[in-house]
């Protein structure tokens, strides 16, 4: 398999997890999002929507959307599993994956805050601000949705609920967001990067990380 990606986004991150979780090998394609190449027409024809991920198949099918890709490594490879078998606990860790990948990431991610500088006049702090704001109220509610205590969010095995969140924390150690609020994301970002799939996907590994 082959996924368009790059070393900084979190959507990226989270497909990367999960490949190494599921023990899948690929090959990294990077698309510089910060150049615009995911605006470059030889791109938009993998992906219309102009973001990564997109994952390429052994047969050339392409995957996009983070989530989809996800739904699809589950349904292919079910071992390990990353979602509960039972549809209550299934739908709680979708709950809380959900609060990182559709609430929080897109209105904090690069073109969001690129568009509110050049359209509404904020300065960089002014961008700065715009996401920590987000993260800081995300992050409140995404605690409160997962289990008070264990090693990952709602077990002793990481699910979706991890494999978006510690994206996400990369993000918010990068713009300073204070995150001694949250203790317990803490410890969930600390032991999953103690696995070797989490440790392999951090940005700073990847073969285009600046």
């Amino acid at each position: 398999m082959k996924l368009y990606t790059y070393w900084r986004s979190s959507c990226s991150y989270r497909v990367r997890i999960a490949l190494g979780l599921k023990g899948l090998d690929w090959e990294s394609l990077p698309v510089h999002l910060v150049k615009g190449e995911q605006r470059d027409p030889a791109y938009l024809a993998h992906n219309p929507s102009g973001f990564v991920p997109t994952l390429v198949l052994e047969d050339g099918t392409e995957l996009v959307q983070s989530l989809a890709i996800l739904d699809y490594l589950e349904a292919v490879y079910p071992d390990p599993p990353l979602l509960p078998a039972d549809p209550l606990a299934r739908a709680r860790v979708l709950a809380a994956a959900h609060v990182i990948a559709m609430d929080t990431q897109p209105v904090t991610n690069v073109g969001v805050v690129g568009h509110l500088k050049a359209a509404h006049g904020a300065d960089q702090q002014g961008g700065i601000d715009w996401m920590v704001h987000f993260m800081e109220q995300n992050f409140t509610a995404f605690e409160a949705l997962i289990a008070p205590e264990g090693r990952f969010c709602f077990c002793d095995s990481p699910t979706w609920a991890d494999i978006c969140l510690v994206p996400q924390l990369y993000n918010a150690h990068r713009w300073g967001v204070p995150l001694d609020r949250f203790p317990r994301l803490l410890d969930i970002e600390r032991a999953a990067l103690a696995l070797p799939a989490f440790d392999a996907a951090r940005p700073e590994t990847q073969p285009d990380a600046e």
